[in-house]
Order: C-alpha cells, then structure tokens, then sequence
C-alpha cells in the first residue's frame, strides 16, 4: 500500500437535523450505539493512491466500516467479442474473511456487486475506452453498517484516481426506517432490525440520481423526507470527495 496522505475526518450530516428526544429505536433503548443523532452521519476519511499496483485506487473510513478499492484498466477485454463503440465495467465486490463478527456472515456479495455496477455505469463516459475493459474490485475490510452507500463513493474516488473519464463523482447515503424514525448511515446493528432501507446515489455535479433503491414499507411522506436528506447528505460528501482528490493531486511539502 501506498502512504499518500487523505482527508482528515469530515462530517457530510445534511442541514436538517432532527430532536434525538425519545427516537425509540428498536432494540437500541431510545439511543444510537455511537451516540450520534438521526440525521448525523458518521465522520468520513478518504485517500487516494491506496494499491500502488492498480491504476488507481481509494480507501475510505466510515466510523468502523473500512473499505478499500482498486481499479485496473482500461485494458483489452478477456471476453472475444465484435468491435464496440463503448467500452465495458466489471465490478466485483467481496468481503475479508475477517470483516464481520462472524465468518462467512455477509451473502450479498454479487448483489453488492451489480447495485455497484449500475450506480457507476452512467457516470463513467464509456466512449473513452473503446472495446476494453475497466475492472473495479472493491474489498471491505471491516464492516460496520451502510457499506454499500461506503463501496460505492471510494469506488468512484477510485475511478477518478485511475484517470478514468467521467461525467461527475457518485456520492452514496443510505438511511433506515425503524418504527416512526428515520436514521441516516445507520450502523450494522441498526441495519439488523431496521424496517426498511433507502440507498440513494447521486451524481452533485449534474444534480443527477443514478440509482434509488428502497426495501421494506415506506409511507410516500417518509419517501420524500429520506430522499431530501440524502441528497443533501450526498452534496456535501461530493465535496469531501473533491477536497481529497485535489490535496491529492497537490505537490508534496516533502
């Protein structure tokens, strides 16, 4: 790996903040397990240039879930097929042996992998890298809750660290619905009893949402509300990920 220097923690909670007073979260007597609020996400760190063999590459450190990135290519395409315009993504995702509290615990490793196909596909001018491949590996470290919404912006930080042409970054939140409350970047034990969940990507740049993705029963009024504080927690993790793209980019003091 890589030493380059990220970010220091940022917060990217939306504007809207909600009164802690009386949540009643299931199972988590009336108090998140790390003590923030409903709507405050947890402190973000991100680097760049973390495999030094890849192309490019990121790490990201969402409270305890810990994820690290690597994208190799373009390169020809192992797969023989007719001359295309376009060019093709594959994105894998898995899951270090040790990343949860108990072995083998995490099953949604292809799902995870085709959720981050799409939100990456339409940011990405394929057009740039005709008839060759982009690989994008996505490897979870330590999974601490909301690690789609995590995969998903350190692998677009990757993808911008490799060069690879795009319409804008992709910024992913997600938020859980636990009785009359919403939480936003909620943790693993929140994610155990939650009613339902929303994951929403989004490109800042363009005011684009590349994928919305809603499990469970959501009332219309409870829709609108974890959107509108999602895409607002998405613009500001947007800009996160550029400060670290730029300090990156900046000459070394050594």
């Amino acid at each position: 790996m890589a030493t380059k220097l990220g970010t220091s923690l940022s917060t990217y909670s939306p504007c809207t903040q909600k009164n802690q007073q009386n949540p009643n979260l299931k199972d988590l007597d009336g108090v998140r397990g790390d003590g923030r609020g409903l709507y405050e996400c947890r402190p973000a760190f991100l680097r760049t240039t973390a495999v030094n063999a890849a192309a490019g590459s990121a790490y990201a450190e969402f409270g305890n879930t810990k994820v690290i990135v690597s994208v190799f290519g373009p390169r020809e395409s192992k797969k023989a097929m007719m001359y295309s315009d376009t060019g093709s993504l594959n994105c894998s995702v898995s899951y270090a042996p040790f990343a949860t509290p108990v072995r083998g615990q995490v099953s949604e490793h292809k799902e995870f992998s085709s959720a981050l196909h799409k939100s990456l596909e339409g940011s990405i001018i394929m057009e740039s890298f005709p008839k060759t491949t982009v690989d994008v590996f996505a490897l979870v470290i330590e999974s601490g809750g909301s690690d789609l919404p995590v995969i998903i912006s350190c692998a677009s930080l990757a993808l911008a660290d490799a060069g690879i042409l795009m319409y804008d970054l992709v910024t992913a939140v997600s938020m859980s619905s636990l009785g009359t409350n919403l939480i936003i970047d909620p943790l693993l034990e929140e994610e155990s009893c939650q009613d339902g969940s929303l994951t929403l990507t989004y490109m800042p740049s363009r005011s684009e949402v590349t994928q919305l993705t809603i499990t469970g029963e959501w009332t219309t009024s409870k829709v609108h509300e974890g959107m509108k504080v999602c895409l607002d927690a998405c613009k500001k993790l947007g800009e996160i990920m550029r400060l670290c793209l730029k300090e990156a980019a900046s000459p070394s003091d050594d």
